[in-house]
Order: structure tokens, then C-alpha cells, then sequence
């Protein structure tokens, strides 16, 4: 079972994508260190953004499939059972009317 829901998922994404820029930025800035343990270090940490951007792609392009999946579910049963669907829009209708008009 998936407990990540859709804001935590979105959260994590956008947290990757700040690290990922950190940490470019930071291997931009000690490209000028030399010496065989800044080099070791900096292709270990260049080695871990690739892994992190693919990681960061897949999980874009998994959310992207489960939101067209669920798009695709949600039209089909409406085009099947289109008098219930046309009830619950209206019920959501009434109900945001009237939570508009108490305002």
C-alpha cells in the first residue's frame, strides 16, 4: 500500500530538485580545488546527482501515468453511468452554492 499521497509526492520532487541544483552549484564552486580526494569527491557527488535526476524522471513520469490512468477511469465511467455522474455534479453544485452564499 502507497501512503505517499499526491502533496508529500509533489513536495518530495520539488525538495529533490532544490538539492540537485544545490549541489550542482556546489561542485561548480570547488571545480578549482585539485587534488586526488576533491576529485574522488566531486565525481561521487556528480555520480549521485545523475542517479537522482533519473530517480527524479522516473518518478515525475510514474505520476504522470497514475494521473492519465485515473483521467481515463473517471471518463469511462461517466460515458457508463452518466445519469448518477450528472447527479453528484450537481450535488457538488448545490453544495459550493451554498457554501458561497453563507459567505
Amino acid at each position: 500500500m502507497n501512503t505517499m499521497t499526491d502533496m508529500h509526492r509533489d513536495k518530495l520532487v520539488t525538495d529533490l530538485r532544490h538539492v540537485i541544483h544545490d549541489a550542482e552549484e556546489l561542485l561548480k564552486l570547488s571545480a578549482g580545488e585539485v587534488g586526488t580526494e576533491a576529485v574522488a569527491t566531486r565525481e561521487r557527488v556528480r555520480a549521485r546527482l545523475l542517479q537522482a535526476k533519473d530517480s527524479l524522471m522516473e518518478l515525475q513520469e510514474n505520476a504522470i501515468e497514475r494521473a492519465k490512468a485515473a483521467g481515463r477511469k473517471a471518463d469511462n465511467y461517466v460515458h457508463e453511468h452518466p445519469w448518477p455522474s450528472i447527479g453528484v455534479a450537481a450535488g457538488v453544485g448545490v453544495l459550493v452554492g451554498l457554501l458561497i452564499g453563507r459567505r
